[in-house]
Order: C-alpha cells, then sequence, then structure tokens
C-alpha cells in the first residue's frame, strides 16, 4: 500500500507541473533515493563495477547517481503518457531504423523486438502504438497487486497491450505474431528458468530463449530495439536490421545478447537495473 500511495503522489505532481518543473522534483528526489537505500544503490554500484573500465571505477557513485536520476525522469514521462498524440512523437523521440521495421513486416509472420531495461524502453512502446503500429509488450507484474494495475492502465491508455511473462503471456504472444504484429520482448533479465547461460559484460549469465524460440519454431523475425536519452531529455529510439532468417537458436540467442551487451556499455548510467544483477 505504501508503495501505491508513493506512485499516486508522483503522478500527482508528474501531471500537475510542467514537465521541466516535474524534471526538476525527480532529480531532488532521486538523489535522496540514492542516499536512503542502501540495498538498490548497492545493486546499481556493484553492476556499474561489472560494466565500466577500470579508469572510470573512480567515478563509479557519480554514474550511480545519474542511474537514479534517469529513473526518476522515467516515471515522470510514465506517468503523462496519457498526454500523448501521435504529433508529439516527433518532438520527444527520434525513431532511426523503422524501415526495418516495415521490412520485417513485410514478411508477414510477426516481429519480435527484444528490448532492454535501458532509458524509458516503455516510452519506445509507447510511441509505436501511437504510430499506428500493433503492439503486444510483455512486462513483469509489480509485487504489489494495485500498483501493477495501476501501471498497466498507464500502457494500455495508448494502445499497448500488456500481458504478463507467464501462463496467459504465451498465447497471446503466438496470437500478435500469427496477425504479424509487433511483440516485445526484453533481452536482458530472464522471468522464468527458460534460458542460456551467456557470457554478458563480463560474467556468465542466464539470457532468455524465447525470442529465439519464437524465430526458429514459427518464423517470426526478430530485431532490436532500443531507447536512449540525450542531455536534453531527448529520446532515440533504434531499431536494427532483422536477424537472418533460418538461423539456429543459439545463433539468435548470441546475436541480441551480443546487441544488448554493447548498447548497455554504450549506456551504462541508463541500464535501470536496481536488482544485483549478476547474484539473483
Amino acid at each position: 500500500m505504501i508503495a501505491y500511495v508513493f506512485y499516486r503522489i508522483g503522478y500527482f505532481f508528474a501531471t500537475f507541473l510542467p514537465l521541466r518543473a516535474a524534471y526538476g522534483l525527480a532529480t531532488v528526489l532521486s538523489y535522496a533515493k540514492y542516499y536512503i537505500s542502501p540495498r538498490d544503490r548497492k545493486a546499481v554500484i556493484g553492476n556499474l563495477l561489472k560494466i565500466l573500465p577500470v579508469e572510470e571505477h573512480g567515478r563509479v557513485h557519480a554514474y550511480a547517481r545519474q542511474v537514479f536520476v534517469c529513473f526518476g525522469k522515467y516515471l515522470i514521462e510514465f506517468f503523462r503518457v496519457k498526454y500523448l498524440k501521435k504529433e508529439d512523437v516527433g518532438k520527444i523521440m527520434t525513431i532511426i531504423g523503422l524501415e526495418y521495421v516495415d521490412e520485417a513486416l513485410k514478411r508477414g509472420k510477426g516481429v519480435i523486438i527484444v528490448a532492454a531495461h535501458l532509458d524509458n524502453w516503455e516510452l519506445g512502446g509507447v510511441c509505436m502504438a501511437l504510430l499506428g503500429y500493433p503492439f503486444v509488450a510483455v512486462a513483469l507484474p509489480h509485487r504489489h497487486r494495485l500498483v501493477n494495475a495501476f501501471f498497466n492502465r498507464q500502457r494500455e491508455r495508448i494502445g499497448a497491450v500488456v500481458v504478463p511473462p507467464l501462463g496467459i503471456a504465451i498465447r497471446r504472444i503466438y496470437e500478435a505474431l500469427h496477425k504479424n504484429q509487433l511483440v516485445a520482448l526484453v533481452g536482458d533479465r530472464v522471468f522464468s528458468n527458460n534460458g542460456k547461460l551467456m557470457d554478458f559484460l563480463g560474467d556468465k549469465k542466464m539470457i532468455p530463449r524465447g525470442p529465439a524460440i519464437l524465430a526458429t519454431r514459427i518464423g517470426a523475425t526478430i530485431l532490436t530495439g532500443f531507447v536512449s536519452r540525450d542531455e536534453h531529455d531527448h529520446h532515440t529510439l533504434t531499431f536494427s536490421r532483422p536477424l537472418d532468417q533460418g538461423l539456429t537458436e543459439d545463433e539468435y540467442i548470441e546475436a541480441y545478447t551480443r546487441s544488448i551487451e554493447a548498447q548497455i556499455r554504450k549506456y551504462p548510467t541508463q541500464w535501470m537495473m536496481f536488482r544485483e544483477f549478476w547474484k539473483e
């Protein structure tokens, strides 16, 4: 209940204040969260020490604070999605490689967009839905029921269909792909035991097999889609070329694992991972 009240208060300020003022408040609260949440702070610092080059380790606390601020801004944007319209997409986000999505859709067997918990990854789905692309996103349910329902209402009010990662999700994903729709799956965290142990960011970690299984079984096309933020809080959604069809399951996993790894190394302060990733 406390978490729900916190998010409702955040929602009020995010939608009441002008955007820049809301960003400012989020920055202040994010710094406070950094200092009063030792568990989250420890997790983020530990993850960054795995990613950053050794010569940058002395700045790890500064980088960690940026992760918290990025998450605070993500929440502001997430709470304000009800205000977004199709004509706003170009103002808040530059989309690179949309032609690759169109190319993949022409194959007619559905498209799997492998994403990661980078910057405002959900805003990428919001913008695609606003542009008229049928979109299904698989989201990890929040442990608090009220918070989970609140977040999903935000996602679905702009046209994104959200399903939990287990159970009914499998059927809903198959339906979407058979209708030649887009399905977004995060590839940097396994939500079940269905993963493959891979070298990832300098250590061993289970990586989801789901996208590769769907590609090999029903012929769906895989491409990656990552969101990044610049210093002016403008976002870029970058799609890759579709992966070659006919690859083996292991080849698909290798391909999207390396793409995720490269993007996280490029934007380490935008990787929203508040868990001790390699200890899970």
